[in-house]
């Protein structure tokens, strides 16, 4: 059978190969919408400019093609909208309604317009009703849950066009033109069955096709479910399934055609499907992927793959337009699903599949991560000895991985905590998350999914009296608050976190709280306020015997210091940063506090001590083997020759520094800021 991609939310059906979409029936309906965007509003006729986009309501139950005629409406009107069309799903496929921040801010994305990591949700939808004010788009709002959300969405530009698809009215909304779905007309109905079954079976019997749309009360997902199960099927006579439904109907099991439909055609299943089918209920996001089947079902990966084709072909599953091989439950037949899965399998079973999945995510993001790292040895050890299936051939392959599975992960994400509880999977899955996305994308580019990540466990620690948890939470949230530019938000999550880290009794979340309020009072300018919170943390420091965290502080009091012009508690702070590093061993670390002090006896004047203190780091340096920090050290020294008048060593020095950064330039494509970026999250990640 040809391989079929079929919306059963829908009458619109497309072959796998590449045929032309056929958009079957409502012809009516069309009519009618198409007429509606040309009707004058009410605040036409009373004499006012409208203010706001005109909204057209689909209405209808899930499966009833209310999605696919709201698409074919867009088709054929979306010229007149030169700005182009919008989509945003308000609903997640188990019904939950998707908040509106986050449709809001998919909607600035796909208009490519910027939004802050953690902005509320009235300033995201302030900015969306601004981004819309000149335009004329039109807005495909599908699956909303309620009048609240569509109307929070609402662009205030009247040459705007809002489509809405909804299961019942959209009380509250000014001026509403709502259309109604039922059932397909017989003639649509049939032609629908046809696509599947071929043009002779029905033909050598049409009575018992009308039969079977009335089996189904031409309800589109009915009949699609039908037609996939006579295609799969081409010995069995259609009169057969439209007595077959007629039977389930008169023992009253199944309220509805499309119950009907689905019971039937998964008690024909055979049993590995029939077992996999309802498992796909708890999917993340219903996006489906041969791991994620395979995890579920504890099987193979190929033989989850094999078995979701099969399902596509009847009906039972959608195959998303995707580089990568993607599927979704319908979300008229997610109810079932569950249905099904928690009647065949205990509550102990279901969560030891749900923990199969998740764990198996766990997996994928370690590799994701790992691949990022080719120059660790340590990395490259772990991931030879991870199972094939989960490795990524290259960093492209695992960075695209990542992107086109990020709605699923960031569900994954939810549905770990969704429990209220943060148990060791949830903590793996939240790390590998944060660490993957940053490896890849950076730390600023991902902002808003870390955002996220990191506000779910806010919220769990929060309610569960976590106060460890809770202070890494709030300290992961400042830096990335930090990383973005708003200081001051990062400031109040420090002091939260400086609160909750005391509550735990946890020294490192209150120390790392304390040096993070200092460098946030420092990005403010305020060099005394930061001195004196380093100084904080670096007692605590001191206290605890810590020498490199210690010696790490001393160099954050002397830049302060440094900043405020204080010259002399600046060298002071970095002879005894420099004296730290030495009885560390840190190699390249004594190195660049010594670069760092000679620095600031530069700015002293005391160029002559610059030069002793800077040939001692290039010293150093050459020890640690750090040719990027020699080259910078012999610039360095350039200048402080130059400002002693011997030019001919200065040019020495700044030949020697040209060559080493050209031995090194090679490396340069391993994105240090990027490396960077993710050791600061790491560090902040690891205590979640």
């Amino acid at each position: 059978m040809t391989d079929q991609v079929v919306d059963t939310g829908a009458v619109r059906l497309s072959a796998h190969e590449g045929a032309e979409d056929h958009f079957l029936g409502r012809t009516r309906e069309l009519k009618e919408l198409c007429a509606d965007i040309e009707r004058a509003g009410l605040d036409t006729l009373s004499g006012r400019k409208a203010p706001r986009a005109r909204v057209l309501l689909i209405a209808g139950r899930p499966g009833s093609g209310r999605t696919a005629l709201a698409e074919e409406l867009v088709r054929q009107v979306e010229g007149r909208y030169p700005d182009g069309v919008l989509r945003a799903r308000l609903s997640e496929p188990d019904g939950t309604p998707v908040p509106v921040g986050r449709a809001a801010r998919e909607l600035l994305a796909a208009l490519e317009l910027p939004a802050p990591a953690g902005a509320a949700e009235e300033e995201l939808t302030a900015a969306l009703r601004t981004a819309l004010a000149d335009r004329r788009t039109l807005l495909l709002l599908d699956d909303a849950a309620g009048a609240e959300q569509v109307d929070a969405l609402l662009p205030e530009a009247p040459d705007c066009l809002v489509v809405a698809v909804s299961s019942g009215p959209l009380t509250g909304i000014a001026d509403v033109r709502p259309c109604t779905l039922g059932g397909l007309d017989t003639k649509s109905a049939v032609e629908l069955l046809t696509r599947y079954t071929g043009a002779v079976r029905i033909t050598v019997d049409p009575r018992s096709a009308e039969s079977l749309v009335e089996a189904c009360q031409g309800h589109p997902a009915a009949l699609v479910l039908a037609g996939g199960w006579l295609a799969a099927r081409p010995k069995s006579a259609v009169s057969d399934l439209a007595k077959r439904l007629r039977t389930l109907a008169d023992d009253g099991t199944d309220t509805t055609p499309l119950a009907r439909v689905f019971r039937h055609v998964h008690a024909e299943l055979p049993a590995a499907a029939a077992r996999i089918l309802p498992l796909l209920s708890l999917a993340p996001a219903g996006l489906i992927d041969p791991h994620t089947a395979s995890a579920l079902a504890g099987c193979s990966v190929d033989f989850a793959r094999t078995t979701l084709d099969s399902l596509v072909d009847l009906g039972l599953l959608r195959l998303v337009d995707s580089p990568l091989p993607q599927y979704d439950v319908p979300g008229c037949l997610h109810p079932m699903l569950r249905g099904c899965a928690e009647s065949q399998e205990r509550p102990a079973e279901l969560q030891l599949a749900r923990a199969r999945m998740l764990e198996r995510t766990v997996r994928l993001l370690q590799s994701c991560r790992a691949i990022t790292e080719t120059d660790s040895t340590q990395a490259r050890e772990k991931l030879s000895a991870m199972p094939r299936e989960v490795r990524f051939p290259h960093p492209r392959a695992a960075a695209d991985w990542l992107r086109i599975r990020r709605p699923a992960l960031l569900a994954s994400a939810r549905l770990a905590v969704a429990d209220g509880e943060l148990d060791t999977l949830a903590r793996r899955l939240m790390s590998q998350l944060v660490r993957a996305m940053v490896a890849h994308e950076g730390t600023q580019a991902a902002a808003p999914d870390l955002y996220d990540v990191h506000s779910l466990v806010l919220d769990v620690a929060g309610r569960r009296g976590l106060p460890r948890e809770e202070a890494a939470a709030l300290l992961n949230l400042g830096d990335v608050d930090a990383q973005t530019g708003r200081t001051r938000d990062a400031l109040a999550r420090y002091r939260l976190a400086l609160d909750a880290g005391r509550r735990a009794n946890d020294p490192y979340a209150s120390g790392r709280a304390m040096e993070s309020v200092g460098g946030a009072y420092q990005e403010l300018g305020d060099h005394d306020r930061a001195a004196d919170w380093f100084g904080r943390a670096l007692a605590e420091r001191l206290a605890r015997g810590e020498r490199e965290p210690a010696a790490r502080l001393y160099g954050r009091i002397a830049t302060a210091h440094t900043y405020a012009g204080r010259y002399g508690e600046g060298l002071r702070n970095w002879r005894a940063a420099v004296a730290g590093y030495r009885k560390s061993g840190d190699v390249a670390a004594h190195a660049r506090a010594l670069s760092e002090l000679a620095r600031v006896q530069e700015y002293a004047g005391r160029f002559a001590d610059s030069l002793r203190t800077c040939q001692e780091a290039v010293e150093w340096a050459r020890r640690a083997e750090d040719i990027r920090l020699q080259a910078a050290l012999q610039l360095r020294l350039a200048d402080t020759l130059e400002r002693l008048g011997d030019h001919a060593a200065a040019l020495l020095h700044r030949g020697a520094a040209a060559r080493m950064l050209d031995q090194e330039a090679p490396k340069d494509d391993a994105s240090p800021k990027q490396d960077g970026d993710a050791c600061e999250i790491r560090s902040a990640s690891s205590e979640d």
